[in-house]
């Protein structure tokens, strides 16, 4: 025997809208699945669902008053098990649980605080202000809340008044009939958006829209170690909430432009250091520039080429421990003349005569290459 739909959710024969529908949300959300994990909380849910469904529609509620379940057999009859795979179930509990299930899905605005929306800017940084970070200013357009009303959107003197179209809910309901039984459908409303609010006479600085779209410079720490793609969180400075809502957060997106003579390969830093063939034969002192500027580099006597030299913590500092540095890594590139001058070219004829090497068909220039391929 079906139980009394008054009795389900706790009222009198008598409540008004009002206390049925605070009824309903008192129990829907104790008996919510995504809250109440109980065994049987989900028929209980159902039950309470297709209580309200016949109570809350004056035309259903006065036929179930006056035949009982008998008389409303047809007014959704199939159930709420049915609706949800309908797309009805979402439409109409959307608003009272978007809490618990994440869901925004049909646009139901919240009358509370919101949040504002988050931003993201592009910055490029150069080579050196990606190892080493510092301070950079930015420019940014944001939305703020006006300050000529406050963010109420009425002109100063007036206040926003309630929607004479839902009542202040912000959102209409319209039951539909079809062969299956009658549906009511819920749906933001056409004329405050959702808002449950109307202003009549318009802030002149926002249009009464309660927010302004500025310009402003800041100030933000890059640090030491970023790379392409690195993402900066500034808090609270995207768009303003409405209705007294936290402001978004300013996500930084960083894009490091390339160097002319440096390879980064995670945090150690990549050249190319060319040495003549005479200085890879006899040795030399080399000033090599490094992100810290120049450093003194030894190249020993008979360096090979593609030989990799290492300067130890030149490197990029460590993201989030700056402390720790990568190296600073020296590929030797050999400059092998094509042409020589008669007074080097008599030189080498000797060197050769010395080392009894044979110079065959390439020559001079072949041997040289000889010495560093050997």
């Amino acid at each position: 025997m079906a139980r009394d739909y008054y009795d389900i959710l706790g009222v009198s024969r008598s409540a008004d809208q009002d206390e049925l529908k605070r009824a309903y949300r008192r129990l829907a959300r104790k008996y919510h699945p995504d809250v109440n994990k109980e065994e049987g909380s989900e028929d209980r849910f159902k039950e309470i669902n297709r209580a309200y469904e016949v109570l809350s529609e004056p035309e259903i509620r006065a036929r179930y008053d006056r035949f009982g379940e008998a008389g409303v057999s047809g007014a959704g009859a199939t159930g709420f098990q049915d609706m949800s795979d309908m797309g009805g179930f979402a439409d109409i509990f959307e608003s009272f649980f978007s809490g618990f299930s994440g869901g925004g899905g049909q646009g139901v605005r919240r009358r509370g605080p919101v949040r504002g929306d988050d931003l993201r800017l592009d910055l490029k940084l150069d080579f050196e202000e990606a190892i080493f970070g510092g301070e950079k200013e930015i420019k940014i357009s944001h939305l703020e809340t006006c300050s000529n009303c406050s963010g109420s959107g009425a002109k100063p003197g007036t206040r926003p008044r309630t929607c004479s179209t839902c009542n202040g809910a912000g959102q209409v309901r319209r039951a539909t009939r079809t062969p299956f039984g009658s549906f009511t459908q819920v749906s933001v409303c056409p004329t405050c958006n959702g808002t449950g609010e109307m202003v009549e006479e318009k802030c002149e600085v926002c249009g009464g829209s309660g927010q302004k779209q500025e310009a402003k410079k800041l100030k933000i720490t890059v640090p030491a170690g970023v790379d392409n793609g690195t993402r900066l969180r500034v808090s609270g400075e995207g768009d303003a909430g409405r209705r007294n809502g936290p402001s978004g957060d300013l996500y930084v997106y960083l894009f490091v432009n390339e160097h002319a003579d440096f390879r980064r390969d995670g945090i150690n830093i990549l050249s190319d250091l060319k040495v003549s063939y005479l200085q890879a034969i006899l040795g030399c002192q080399l000033d090599i520039d490094t992100v810290d500027g120049p450093v003194e580099v030894q190249i020993p006597a008979g360096t090979q080429p593609n030989t990799v030299m290492t300067l130890e913590k030149h490197g990029v500092p460590r993201l989030g421990n700056p402390v720790s540095r990568g190296d600073h890594l020296l590929t030797v590139l050999l400059e092998i003349p094509t042409k020589l001058k008669p007074e080097e070219r008599e030189l080498l004829e000797k060197l050769v005569e010395v080392r009894g090497d044979r110079i065959g068909k390439g020559g001079i220039e072949g041997f040289l290459g000889g010495l560093f391929r050997g």
